[in-house]
């Protein structure tokens, strides 16, 4: 048993996988949170091919994996990333005339490492290239967390509402998961509205008659005003929103997904790398600088004015910010919010988010058996989101840190 664990962690650190196959998987869980809500100490969950078999309390062995002083939850999910923004071969967040094969080994890293980072599923919003890559993740060709994507996203200032339905249309053609929709500017360049409560309208009903989902870069009052009036599925951003918005969305039942712990920070983190590229101007730093200051602030008003909006967790990962989209969930633990509801958001919540809460999102039995270890009781320290030791998807082991877990005899 020892001999066939070790060659699967070199295989999961070589980047190919350790199958459970059809023999029965035992892990021992120090601290369980199943993803819903619930948590138990000293727990066994058994995994069969790619679905979880059951959960039971107990520190009974023998166990394939047994994480005594670990948390085992379920695989994360960031419902916002983009997984093919890389930087080139200078550093620079810009891939105007790169190779696309080197563009492609970029995307793969990008994939491996958010994999690596405990997530096993994510959305990406704004790129057909995301298509390009759906199916090699499917079949095992990449690897990689699930992956859904809106495709190019709809970014048109001057689409009449007809226009806006036909490229819904054309979308769902390349079987998209979700539209991707720009209602604002950049909070770089003020966060104003930029389409009309037509348009937006226009966009969100063609995509509900499609069978589609529809997220929505809005950051004011103004453009989140019209989504929810449009009855769009999810704002995303709304950093320049007051109370009575957030009011107003969640009497409307339209989904929150703040980014407040990520994207901004990895901007600033990465200043050259970004500096002179698009809007980000030195000017634009300054002022993401000083709005990051009150950030802890705003995210504050955002969970507490109205308990009936549901807040979703998307980093918004950009190049830069591979492998840390859990920096999200840490930042709004470490600025109010309980880790429970961190890390529910993260996993069941999102999975009903994105209609995959039947297969994914929680440890229980007949879900799928996307499960991840991190070192350390992460309710009583979030921070253990950044010490993953083990990922496994739909039964497969893409990572075992040895180090960081104790092997069952």
């Amino acid at each position: 048993m020892r001999i066939a664990l070790a060659i699967a962690a070199v295989l999961a650190c070589a980047g190919a996988p350790a199958s459970a196959a059809d023999a029965p998987v035992r892990i021992h869980a120090g601290l369980l949170i199943d993803g819903t809500g619930a948590s138990m100490k000293d727990a066994t969950v058994t995994v069969q091919g790619d679905k979880i078999a059951s959960v039971e309390q107990g520190a009974k062995g023998p166990w394939a994996f047994n994480f005594a002083k670990a948390t085992v939850l379920p695989g994360l999910i960031d419902t916002h990333v983009h997984v093919v923004g890389h930087f080139n071969d200078e550093g620079r967040a810009d891939s105007t005339g790169y190779p696309r094969e080197k563009q492609a080994i970029k995307w793969a890293e990008n994939l491996k490492k958010t994999l690596m980072g405990g997530y096993t599923t994510v959305q990406s919003l704004g790129s057909a290239d995301d298509l390009i890559i759906r199916p090699a993740l499917a079949n095992g060709d990449l690897i990689g967390p699930r992956l859904l994507t809106s495709g190019t996203a709809f970014t048109s200032q001057t689409a009449t509402p007809d226009e806006a339905r036909a490229f819904v249309r054309a979308r769902k053609a390349e079987n998209v998961d979700l539209i991707k929709m720009f209602a604002s500017k950049s909070s770089r360049d003020g966060g104003g509205a930029t389409l009309s409560a037509e348009v937006v309208a226009a966009v969100c009903d063609e995509a509900r008659k499609q069978g589609l989902r529809v997220w929505v870069h809005a950051h004011g009052d103004d453009s989140i005003q019209r989504v929810v009036a449009g009855k769009c599925t999810t704002v995303v951003h709304g950093s320049l929103a007051t109370p009575p918005t957030f009011t107003l969305m969640a009497n409307a039942g339209v989904l929150f997904e703040p980014t407040v712990g990520v994207v901004t920070q990895n901007y600033i983190a990465h200043e050259k790398n970004y500096t002179g590229i698009g809007n980000y101007t030195p000017e634009a730093f300054v002022n993401m600088k000083a709005f990051v200051k009150d950030q802890g602030k705003r995210w504050k008003t955002m969970f507490s004015t109205t308990p009936k909006l549901v807040i979703i967790s998307g980093s918004d990962a950009v190049a830069g910010a591979e492998g840390h989209n859990a920096e999200e969930i840490i930042f709004r633990v470490q600025n109010g919010w309980p880790a429970m509801e961190g890390i529910v958001s993260a996993t069941s919540r999102n999975a009903k988010a994105i209609e995959l809460d039947k297969s994914i999102g929680a440890i229980k039995p007949g879900m799928q058996a996307d499960i991840i270890a991190v070192d350390g009781d992460a309710l009583a320290d979030i921070t253990a989101l950044r010490r993953v030791s083990f990922v496994m998807k739909g039964g497969k082991v893409y990572r075992y840190d040895a180090g960081l877990a104790a092997q069952a005899n």
